[in-house]
This record gives structure tokens, sequence and C-alpha cells, in this order.
């Protein structure tokens, strides 16, 4: 354990040398700057450029950092660029329904928590920033995968598990439900992830019109429903949460 934490922070000390200074070094000059031996620090850019961290250039043969880690940061400032954008939206959208509000993108084929607001009364609720719910079951999952192409492909590869008996569990069902969501613009789950509860999610999109998240609000049947449909003041009032978010983050009106 504690020679593959002497490793990480080795990667780390070379990661951060890239990153500061001159553009790109040779390994002679990493392996000086951390004090290494060039075979150790040799075995270290070999990893971190397989892994993509790092890249050789093949003319001169000194390093860069790799596009992964470019992938990696951008990831990070849209996720917490978004939830900035977010903020104020979910609070006023969890204060005008009277339910729970939550942030999910899309993460490791599910729906990653990022934001959540408690329901606006006494009751008492466990905050579920940092939990994964599932892609086929959820409104949040469901909007992703109607309307990012990677989204879809990751649902449409899971095993489909039935988690209640309202769970929907074949693929082609699924497939046939995503595109009545891509038609109306938002998705629901009645009772498909927690027995009793239902979900009203819709899409957020940035400057390039392209889907970084979704917005959904949860709560028992008896006040999200009007019958055995979400009531249409509450898809209102999530679609245009959803707008006011996609806006701030440079849509326009969509």
């Amino acid at each position: 354990m504690a020679r593959s934490i002497q490793s990480l922070e080795r990667a780390a000390a070379v990661l951060r040398l890239l990153a500061g200074g001159e553009r790109r070094l040779g390994l002679s000059d990493i392996a000086s700057a951390i004090g290494l031996a060039k075979a150790t620090t040799h075995g270290l850019l070999r990893t971190l450029q397989q892994e993509g961290f790092v890249e050789q250039d093949d003319a001169s043969g000194k390093y860069q950092l790799g596009a992964e880690l470019l992938r990696l940061g951008n990831s990070y400032l849209d996720v917490h660029e978004l939830r900035a954008r977010a903020l104020v939206w979910t609070d006023d959208l969890a204060r005008s329904s009277g339910e729970s509000a939550y942030l999910g993108v899309l993460h490791k084929g599910g729906v990653l928590i990022v934001h959540h607001v408690f329901r606006p009364d006494d009751s008492r609720q466990v905050l579920e920033v940092g939990a994964m719910h599932p892609l086929h079951s959820t409104a949040l999952g469901k909007v992703l995968a109607a309307f990012d192409p990677v989204a879809h492909n990751e649902a449409m590869e899971s095993d489909f598990a039935s988690i209640t008996a309202a769970t929907v569990t074949e693929p082609a069902a699924y497939d046939r439900e995503l595109a009545g969501v891509r038609a109306r613009g938002w998705a629901s789950d009645v009772g498909e992830t927690w027995e009793g509860v239902a979900s009203v999610a819709a899409p957020i999109v940035d400057r390039r019109r392209m889907p970084v998240g979704a917005v959904a609000v949860t709560g028992a049947e008896e006040r999200v429903l009007d019958g055995s449909e979400p009531r249409s003041a509450l898809v209102a009032a999530v679609r245009d949460c959803a707008r006011a978010v996609s806006r701030d983050l440079g849509a326009g009106r969509f």
C-alpha cells in the first residue's frame, strides 16, 4: 500500500511539473526536477503515457501533458459550472414545487447526483449528493439517455435490472419510451425506482445545445401525479428550470 501511494505521489509530481514552466520537458529534466533516477522516471512516464495523461513528442522525445488529462479537467470544470449555474434555479424549483430537486449528470453508466435541494418542509431527509441513480429507471436517466447519444448507448448496454414491479426491463420498450421523451421534452418515473415515488425531469444543454445534465423533482406519487400522469404545473416548472439553467450556460432560448 505504501509503495502504491508513493507511486501516486511521484506521478502527481510529474504532472505538476509538466503543468508549469516549459510546455515540454525531456527525461533528464524531469528526473532531475523530481529527484528520481532516470529509469524510475521513465517508468512513471511510460505508465502516464499509456493512460493518456502524458504525450511524447516524436521529433524531440520530450514530454507534455496529454489529452486525457485535459478531458478530465474539462469534465471537472463543466460539472462545477453546471452546479454553480443551477444553484439558484433549483432552489426556486424546490420552493415553488414543494418537492425535492435534483441535478444529475452522466457518470460511469449511471446518473451522478451533483446537487440536491431538500423538500421545503420539516421532514427528515438524507442528502444524496454523490449518489448514483440508474439510467434505465429514473426520470433523470431517461432524459439523459433520450438526448445524449453516449448515455443512450450506456443505457442500452445495461442489464435493465428489475428494481420494482414497474421498472421497464425490456430494451425495446425502453427505447420506445425514449422516443416519447424526445418528442415531448421531459421524462417521468412513476414507481420505477422507488415504490410510491414519482419524478419528472428535463434536460439541460450548453451553448452548443449539447446535453450536459438534467434537473428533476421527486416526491410521493399522490403529490406529484394527477391521476396517472405528472401534474402539468409540475412539468412546466421543471422544464422552466432546465431552460433557465441552459440559458445561463449560454444556450439562449430553446
